[in-house]
């Protein structure tokens, strides 16, 4: 491997661990004094055990501060990924807290909204498009740009909370978005251009490894978080999710070329069309492969 393909991948492990470090000390802080109070945060899990939502703050400000901080990203990017995550993670908290769970996915609240009924669902669809929207301009480019970034990190956003259903599950989701990121970052070939923020110095992170130094902060934050999902101890909920789903979104807009980004976004628009007739739980446990994925460091099924 050569020295500075290297040192791409040494700066993305670096980002990574750091927003694990992070992520574990805030939880750690978050769970001894928890702003309103324990109760505020207590929810009741698949099994109708408790857990905390405190997760998904310390996930998301550790995902947001070490993104900033990405090696290889003109401050343009960075401050891209800043507005969409801090965005998602606020608008994801307003409705953990306010929300009541009554009306889900885009056809109950805009159905609900049709009738004259404002959820606190509707409001964080609509705080996370303007947050996504928001950072895209901040981004840059042409208009068609400016829309397929900005879908890319509110999609991702809306997308990745669907899959917070099961211990570890959107977790395990980001890892693998983060690494198909990556993976898509190796297949840049040297002068191809990418999104307008992708501008690196040639003597420090190759343009190659870019990618992987921005998914590392998301997935770094969920992975240093990974056990306490996987017990059953917190879960992510819409601030934790929402916040890495728009954040690797919007590492997607900020490093790849317009031809990866337009796949990804076939592929969020595809799944997110999808949950509105399918449940991605029940396509999970009859799929054997997925199941034994979906499966892996949690608790066995009551009855197994």
């Amino acid at each position: 491997m050569p020295r500075r393909s290297r040192s791409g991948l040494a700066a993305a492990a670096i980002t990574g661990a750091l927003a694990g470090a992070v992520a574990r000390a805030g939880y750690a802080g978050l769970t001894r004094r928890p702003p309103g109070g324990p109760a505020s945060w207590a929810r009741k899990n698949h099994r109708g055990e408790p857990v905390t939502l405190l997760e998904g703050p310390a996930v998301a400000a550790a995902a947001v501060g070490a993104a900033a901080l990405a090696p290889g990203l003109t401050a343009r990017g960075r401050t891209a990924l800043a507005i969409a995550g801090t965005g998602a993670a606020a608008f994801g908290c307003y409705d953990d807290l306010a929300g009541s769970g009554a009306r889900r996915g885009f056809r109950g609240h805009l159905g609900a909204l049709a009738h004259g009924e404002l959820t606190s669902g509707a409001v964080k669809l609509g705080g996370i498009g303007a947050s996504g929207a928001a950072a895209s301009l901040v981004l840059g480019g042409p208009p068609a740009d400016i829309v397929v970034n900005a879908c890319l990190a509110a999609g991702g956003a809306n997308l990745l909370n669907l899959f917070d259903l099961r211990p570890g599950r959107a977790i395990k989701v980001t890892l693998a978005a983060a690494a198909m990121l990556a993976a898509g970052g190796l297949t840049i070939r040297p002068g191809t251009s990418a999104a307008p923020a992708r501008a690196v110095p040639a003597r420090a992170v190759p343009a190659r490894a870019v990618p992987a130094c921005a998914a590392a902060a998301p997935a770094g934050a969920a992975l240093g978080l990974l056990p306490a999902d996987l017990g059953e101890r917190a879960m992510l909920g819409d601030t934790g999710a929402n916040a890495l789903g728009a954040l690797l979104g919007m590492a997607t807009a900020a490093t790849l070329p317009r031809p990866a980004r337009l796949a990804a976004l076939a592929a969020i628009l595809a799944l997110t069309a999808a949950s509105e007739v399918v449940s991605f739980t029940r396509v999970i446990e009859r799929t054997p492969a997925l199941r034994w994925l979906d499966m892996l460091g949690r608790r066995p099924a009551a009855g197994q």
